[in-house]
């Protein structure tokens, strides 16, 4: 039985789609539509994920949600153990460090600004400490990521895939200029072939 994805668009669960094809999983795509004016995903994810949430998968009968659970569940149950690093190592705990700071960190300025911003003028005392912020998260992840583009080690691994959505979500926030490195990773994760193989399974994505 091949893994079922329960995949909403321009959502995190793009960077579920494309570790599958780097490890050459067999997979389903179950496709699920943002509503165009809210941007909220449909009351049908939440006979998935009572949240409403996604990513999920199914595999052998066993639903996996949140995306840090999902990758490393994937690399060590469907041929990803080159994606780990090794558990003895220092860069292992870089890696549960970039795990976290992808989901956790990062997250609450760019939630914060994208909640503010439906409130317009309302939002305005509130919003230059939310940029400041955003900046902030942004300017670590330029800083700490490597000459050669990798969040640990000098190979890809899991902790790219994490890092994937958060840097993608950066240029779309106008920080291009201020985070070069993280727009040439953005470059370097959609030139590879399995991004590509997974943009074309996933469907449309934002502005890629």
């Amino acid at each position: 039985m091949s893994i079922i994805v329960h995949h909403l668009n321009n959502s995190r669960s793009q960077r579920i789609l494309w570790l599958l094809e780097e490890l050459g999983a067999d997979y389903e795509v179950k496709r699920y539509e943002r509503d165009a004016q809210t941007n909220f995903a449909p009351s049908e994810l939440k006979q998935v994920n009572p949240l409403g949430k996604s990513p999920a998968i199914e595999d052998d009968g066993r639903l996996v949600t949140e995306s840090g659970a999902i990758i490393e569940y994937l690399c060590e149950r469907h041929g990803g153990a080159d994606w780990l690093p090794d558990r003895t190592s220092d860069a292992w705990i870089d890696y549960l460090e970039w795990m976290q700071f992808g989901e956790s960190s990062f997250f609450v300025p760019v939630m914060l600004k994208l909640y503010a911003g439906r409130l317009g003028a309302a939002a305005a005392p509130l919003m230059p400490r939310v940029e400041e912020q955003l900046a902030a998260h942004v300017a670590y992840a330029e800083n700490r990521i490597s000459d050669d583009l990798h969040f640990v080690g000098s190979s890809w691994s899991a902790a790219d895939v994490m890092m994937s959505f958060p840097a993608e979500i950066a240029l779309m926030q106008g920080h291009a200029e201020r985070a070069p490195k993280l727009a040439r990773f953005v470059e370097a994760v959609h030139a590879r072939p399995a991004w590509q193989r997974a943009r074309e399974r996933g469907g449309p994505y934002f502005m890629w």
